[in-house]
């Protein structure tokens, strides 16, 4: 595993906006924020190892109050829905 171990130390909880939402059904992502330390790769494997999916791709942002905001994209087969669902988002 990654140097910060344990995945809930990674991601700290998913966003939910109305734009978010809408990124799950259209985009196949999640916006989750995140340790501040995290790299895109640790933030790839926590997701990976917490949800077991594979995950395409992962953007970051730091926002204007200091969190660490990252848009994960999961790999075609998976679904962003089942995911959300099972966090209660949707």
């Amino acid at each position: 595993m990654n140097r910060m171990g344990d995945p809930f130390r990674v991601l700290k909880y998913p966003l939910v906006t109305e734009r978010t939402v809408s990124m799950i059904d259209k985009e196949n992502k999640l916006v989750f924020i995140v340790n501040r330390k995290a790299d895109k790769k640790q933030i790839k494997e926590a997701f990976e190892k917490l949800f077991g999916v594979k995950v395409e791709s992962v953007r970051t942002l730091i926002t204007p109050e200091g969190e660490k905001k990252a848009f994960i994209k999961l790999a075609k087969g998976y679904n962003a829905r089942d995911i959300a669902a099972k966090l209660g988002i949707i």
